[in-house]
């Protein structure tokens, strides 16, 4: 071995044992509950400045007003801008809202949870149950469905604008046909129905593959019974399938309403939240009302946060209390 090396090793044995001291003063010195501590407090310090000072920083923004961005120079309103976003006098009508672009960003997220997260749970269980059997070529499949999910959101809502714009791939492959093209992201209609399927198409590999976990977790015996029995396909899916794939299917509605609800940045790139208020989701309207408008009103965009994330949280509550149940 040369000196050099001799002399690297030196170095890196020399850093690697430097915490060796203060690690055996804090075992000689600290007790056992203390001593654990140690070792997650520089997690804790980072995950606190990081996620429970914003929380803070944003209620505070919530229960002031004005238009200045420094916390010091808002004065207190209490709850004036929850009261404010949900003043209505017909619920069902946004137009009669205090904000109605707020109202519209809750019924059109409303509307893309309902469809989105229902037909990603139906396509994901049937591709589900495809990938599931012996196919040929089983692994470029399972890998195709899966590879979207890989990209940014951002990419992907590109690469779907580059195909759906007026002089994009998919309406020079209709007039290629001798078919009119459309202006698939200007009508409000079409708009809305792309930003549905666009959104399944990135997201539904990873709900796909959980499907495809719980589905080969069943035990295979079951299945050999019921061809035994010459059980006809469609009751051993709903006798046998259906009930055991039943916590994974759980699992994947909860998921794909938290990721609905927050969906933002395919829309934000696809179609920017139009045409008009169309593709307006909530997430969209946080951004637009505390960074994107003229006049920034912090305090209505921090409301409307916090809005969102108690819908969040039941949410969650609700998967967590579901698999607490399952694991029992």
């Amino acid at each position: 071995m040369s000196g050099v090396d001799r002399l690297a090793g030196g170095l890196y044995a020399a850093v690697m044992n430097l915490p060796e001291r203060p690690m055996r003063w804090a075992q000689g010195h600290l007790r056992d509950g203390r001593l654990g501590w140690l070792f997650v407090g520089p997690n804790l310090l980072v995950f606190g400045l990081f996620s429970f000072l914003p929380i803070v920083i944003d209620v505070w923004y919530a229960v002031t007003g004005g238009t200045e961005l420094l916390p010091g120079n808002r004065p207190f309103v209490g709850g004036e801008n929850f009261a404010t976003l949900l003043r209505c006098s017909d619920y069902l009508d946004a137009n009669s809202c205090a904000r109605d672009q707020f109202w519209y960003g809750v019924w059109n997220t409303l509307k893309f949870v309902g469809l989105q997260v229902g037909f990603m749970i139906g396509f994901s269980l049937l591709t589900a149950l495809v990938l599931n059997r012996k196919i040929v070529g089983l692994g470029f499949f399972r890998a195709a469905f899966f590879y979207p999910v890989l990209l940014s959101p951002v990419v992907v809502a590109l690469i779907w604008k580059w195909i759906l714009q007026r002089e994009g791939v998919l309406n020079a492959a209709l007039q290629g046909m001798n078919f009119q093209g459309e202006n698939w992201l200007l009508d409000a209609h079409w708009s809305f129905f792309w930003t549905v399927f666009v959104s399944i198409w990135a997201h539904m590999g990873f709900y796909t593959l959980i499907l495809l976990s719980g589905l080969q977790a069943i035990p295979r015996d079951l299945y050999e019974a019921a061809n035994m029995d010459a059980t006809p396909p469609l009751r051993v899916f709903w006798r046998i399938t259906l009930p055991l794939l039943m916590p994974s299917l759980f699992v994947v509605v909860v998921l794909g309403i938290i990721r609905a609800v927050q969906i933002f940045d395919e829309v934000y790139v696809l179609t920017g939240g139009g045409p008009g208020s169309a593709t307006t989701f909530l997430v969209q309207y946080i951004y637009t009302t505390g960074f994107a408008q003229a006049v920034r009103e912090y305090g209505l965009a921090a409301a409307a946060s916090l809005l969102l994330a108690g819908v969040l949280l039941f949410f969650t509550l609700f998967q967590l209390r579901g698999m607490t149940k399952n694991a029992r």
